[in-house]
């Protein structure tokens, strides 16, 4: 049950990912991709490394800085970038492939070979994706596409390094978060300045926009999902990131007037139950219950010697019984 209520927390996360499209088309300035996710990454680092107070140490200063990279320096242009080049809903289901990248991605590094119900259900889920994307596949946008597509790689790997090196001794997910936001956004900083130049003028709606975004979207959102991955696999928390692409479709619909046809709820239902079964732990195999002939010297009364003998015997071929 615990296992369960980590796993609803960690839900949280990619159901707040799933409003940032609509925020993005509706408040933020258009064709800033660079600059809104250098807003979105670096305050919310910032706030987090104050509330932490912890810094990276030895090996950790690259780490965080390729763990910042992948989940967040090039994730967020490559995101946002999406977001501008795509209608509402369907950057972030493009992103839903993501269970089978990191079923890939965790057998070769995390040497965790796939499972068959973990294709089947990945496959589903690409599966949804499809029914969703090629309703409107004519009208897609082939930089959008391919920026939805890598961003869903870059973090893909992202989630599995940060599986692989786990975190420092003493340091919670907080602190963990905060590197990876601040790291992120400085790398995000001069690109940004270059490719766009100076910053727009924001007005109240803006502001209130990137404020969203940095405070619950990504500082609260990202510390739920890097703990989330310490406690859970991977994949399980992979299989949550359709999550994203159901509420972005449910506020496009609300909020925008953008239209879901009966395939594509057929779609968002398809990927709503990957992400279920995708929580469901594999099942080892059962432990058998030892019997009395297991046990030497069950059958008969032994003396009080005898049983201190017999359990001498046991705690040393079984030392989980003290």
């Amino acid at each position: 049950m615990k296992r369960y209520a980590t796993a609803l927390l960690t839900a949280l996360a990619p159901v707040s990912w799933g409003t940032t499209y609509a925020v993005t088309t509706a408040f933020l300035p258009d064709g800033r991709p660079l600059f809104t996710g250098l807003m979105r990454a670096l305050p919310a680092g910032l706030l987090l490394l104050a509330l932490g107070r912890v810094l990276p140490r030895g090996a950790w200063w690259w780490r965080a800085a390729v763990l910042g990279a992948l989940n967040i320096g090039a994730f967020f242009p490559l995101l946002f970038l999406s977001a501008y080049r795509l209608p509402g809903g369907m950057a972030a289901v493009v992103g839903s492939v993501g269970p089978l990248f990191v079923a890939g991605l965790s057998a070769l590094l995390l040497g965790q070979r796939p499972t068959v119900r973990t294709l089947l259900t990945g496959a589903a889920a690409a599966l949804g994706v499809s029914l969703v994307v090629l309703k409107a596949a004519g009208a897609l946008d082939a930089v959008g596409v391919l920026a939805a597509l890598a961003a869903t790689a870059s973090m893909s790997i992202g989630t599995v390094l940060t599986k692989r090196w786990g975190r420092p001794d003493g340091v919670g997910p907080l602190a963990l978060t905060g590197w990876q936001l601040t790291a992120g956004g400085l790398l995000i900083a001069p690109i940004a300045l270059l490719a766009e130049g100076a910053p727009p003028a924001l007005d109240g709606r803006a502001l209130g926009g990137y404020l969203y975004l940095a405070l619950a979207n990504t500082a609260v959102a990202y510390w739920l999902w890097f703990r989330g991955i310490g406690r859970l696999t991977a994949t399980q928390v992979t299989f949550l990131g359709p999550l994203s692409p159901l509420t972005a479709a449910v506020v496009g619909w609300a909020a925008l007037g953008q239209a879901l046809t009966p395939l594509q709820l057929a779609g968002m239902a398809l990927a709503f139950g990957a992400t279920v079964l995708g929580q469901l732990a594999p099942l080892g195999p059962r432990r058998r219950r030892p019997s009395a002939t297991d046990r030497p010297g069950m059958t008969d009364r032994p003396s009080v010697m005898d049983r201190l003998n017999v359990t001498d015997r046991l705690n040393e071929t079984d030392p989980g019984r003290v």
